[in-house]
């Protein structure tokens, strides 16, 4: 049984299904204002690999991801550059998807959009206010925190305690707030903003909002998994969780937190530090499934450092898993169940891919040896489960190239002049292939190129 880290109760425990043989998961997807960074690359990963690794076992996921296409930030973008805010959205939630896709992410099984979902937290609201939870002041709706009497769960303290560490610093609202930590479920609108209808008066959700009534909607109360960054926990997610307990609704029944990229400094890669990376670039530089080992070889609630030296030592890494691929390829048979089961002992003990990833790699290294001293059979088995490895945490395994024929010449002259000792011709040859572009690796069994 899976067991994950929850951070709720603080603890690494069972994911306990509510449906026997099905997960529900909900996902904090973009909020569309500008290109995805490689922090909302490691989000988006660590929770496929998860879908993956769950649907390689059997089970049937549902992933719900939102898009969030109204917001403060694309108000500020669309008034910036003087362009309509749903121009902002269009393009970058188009960015967003061929990131993801070149990323090798599947697809979220429902996808909802904030302003698809606005009469529905209008009716929400309305709701909390009837029940007293929420109030009404002259900018907005604010959900009254005093009322819910664990607040401040997924941040590990109470309210007193988070109200005590936040100093003398200025709260933003305070005067229009009955305390402090109440937050906006509905913003009024200003001149030249987008607002919608609301008994309360016209204007847009505040960001909190559109999870809780997305999450509720297309997974029911309940469900199994709420996920995000850990940058998330709080206030997002603590201010969801806290709407919907004050609905008197069963969230989620364990949340999960994936840990920051951070710089070489060891601080966390965001936007307000300047220090960030586009997705979108970083995916044109280097092999796409580079981004992925990296972060199978690092466990999901530690932090990782992503710089070009780090990718390249992840892309060798892929390469050498390609290496079975090309010479074992298409499918070697029946896999090892003894590594299997040391796989699968790994990713269920809180999805330890680190090392799952060392099971990986010690089967690429057996087959391997197993096939230089001609034990094909031990070879095939060992090679089957690399690949059934490798689909169960999506890294895509290539095997075979079009490689031109010149190339494939001075392969053969290298293994020619090894094989007759002239290993100054060797060494040319190798060195031309390397000068051309090509990985050139030599085995026994001859020698193979890739780019």
């Amino acid at each position: 049984m899976l067991r994950l880290y929850d951070t709720a109760s603080r603890e690494v425990r069972p994911l306990v299904l509510r449906q026997p043989g099905t997960v529900s998961i909900y996902l904090c997807g973009p909020t569309v204002y500008g290109p995805p960074h490689i922090g909302h690359g490691r989000a988006t990963l660590v929770y496929d690999i998860l879908r993956r690794y769950l649907t390689w076992r059997g089970l049937q996921v549902r992933l719900v991801s939102n898009v969030t296409d109204i917001d403060d930030k694309i108000i500020a973008r669309a008034a910036s550059e003087q362009r309509p805010w749903q121009e902002i959205t269009t393009q970058y939630e188009s960015m967003w998807f061929q990131a993801m896709g070149a990323l090798g992410v599947e697809r979220p099984t429902d996808v909802p959009r904030a302003t698809e979902y606005v009469e529905q937290m209008v009716a929400m609201i309305a709701g909390l206010v009837d029940r007293g939870q929420a109030y009404v002041t002259g900018d907005g709706v604010y959900l009254d925190v005093e009322q819910i009497a664990d607040y401040g769960l997924l941040a590990g303290q109470s309210l007193d305690e988070m109200l005590a560490g936040g100093g003398e610093r200025e709260v933003f609202g305070a005067a229009d707030k009955r305390h402090p930590a109440d937050f906006a479920l509905w913003k009024l609108s200003k001149p030249g903003e987008p607002a919608w209808p609301a008994p309360f008066g016209d204007g847009r959700p505040g960001w909190h909002s559109e999870c809780v009534v997305m999450s509720l909607d297309l997974l029911g109360e309940g469900f199994d998994l709420h996920c995000g960054g850990l940058d998330l926990r709080f206030p997002h997610h603590e201010n969801e969780r806290a709407q919907a307990v004050a609905l008197g609704k069963r969230f989620a029944g364990h949340w999960m937190h994936n840990g920051f990229i951070v710089d070489a400094e060891g601080e966390k890669m965001s936007k307000s530090l300047g220090n960030v990376h586009n997705l979108v670039d970083l995916v044109e530089r280097v092999d796409p499934r580079a981004y992925r080992m990296l972060l199978l070889q690092s466990h999901y609630r530690s932090p990782v450092t992503v710089n070009l030296d780090s990718l390249e030592a992840a892309t060798r890494a892929v390469a050498r898993v390609d290496g079975v691929a090309r010479r074992f390829a298409p499918s070697p048979g029946t896999a090892d169940a003894e590594v299997l089961a040391r796989f699968v002992a790994a990713m269920d003990d809180d999805l330890n891919t680190t090392e799952a990833v060392g099971v990986l790699f010690d089967a690429v290294t057996r087959a391997n040896a197993a096939a230089d001293r001609g034990e094909a059979d031990l070879a095939a088995t060992l090679a089957a489960a690399v690949f059934e490895m490798a689909a169960a945490v999506g890294l895509e395994l290539r095997g075979g190239e079009e490689i031109p024929a010149e190339a494939l010449t001075a392969a053969a002259e290298l293994d020619r002049a090894r094989a007759a000792r002239d290993f100054a011709t060797a060494d040319a040859r190798r060195a031309e292939l390397q000068a051309a572009g090509w990985v050139v690796e030599t085995t026994k069994s001859g020698t193979t190129l890739r780019r």
